[in-house]
């Protein structure tokens, strides 16, 4: 068998958020029993990006 090792943090970012925001993301981790991680990726996953070429420039 053939173990690879995959590396998944292709860019990190540091977030600040207010004490309400940070309280309500980990009510919602103990809840579901899921890392903030997990939830903050599907949240971006989740987010409408438009593909016009204009953008590409920002």
């Amino acid at each position: 068998m053939i173990m690879t090792n995959k590396k998944w943090a292709v860019k990190r970012i540091t977030v600040n958020l207010a004490a309400q925001e940070a309280e309500k993301l980990e009510k919602y981790c103990q809840q579901t029993g899921r890392p903030a991680t997990d939830v903050i990726r599907e949240l971006i996953r989740s987010l409408a990006v438009s593909d016009d070429s204009k953008e590409a420039g920002r």
